[in-house]
């Protein structure tokens, strides 16, 4: 299992996420979006929406309807309504549940980089767990230490 930090230091997440999830959605994936900050999944439907000036990602929210054929799910709730193999946590908060997925996505910025250190130290000493990390340099990401 892959965990993927990612250092938000210049771009917030919303400008981050619609290119990861349109590169899951390339391969066949499904996403679910995990964030429990107050207004944050109606900002991240937003960038989904606005993710290209002639196209959107395709989504949906916990509590709409037919949220299981939704390839991007954003929610409050670790339940993978849609099926999906990939989750995304976008508030810096780590949560156990996302070992249980092939691939995680873990934003963190500088009011909570202490939590994605020790979750780092965490994960790196955990077996079968592939921790990798990403920093912005410029308009680019680049794996780092």
């Amino acid at each position: 299992m892959q965990v993927d930090f990612y250092q938000l230091s210049r771009d917030p997440v919303e400008k981050v996420l619609p290119a990861i999830a349109q590169k899951l959605m390339d391969e066949g994936g499904r996403l679910l979006v995990i964030d429990g900050r107050e207004g944050a999944l109606d900002r991240l439907s937003q960038a989904l929406w606005e993710w290209r000036p002639d196209s959107f990602l395709a989504h949906g929210q916990t509590g709409e309807e037919d949220v299981e054929d939704q390839p991007i799910l954003l929610s409050n709730d670790e339940e993978p309504l849609n099926g999906a193999r990939h989750i995304a946590l976008t508030d810096g908060q780590w949560r156990e549940t996302a070992l249980e997925y092939e691939r995680a996505f873990y934003f963190f910025d500088a009011e909570t980089i202490e939590g994605a250190r020790a979750c780092w130290r965490a994960l790196n000493a955990a077996e079968g767990v592939t921790p990798r990390f990403w920093r912005q340099e410029g308009r680019k990401w680049v794996q780092g230490p």
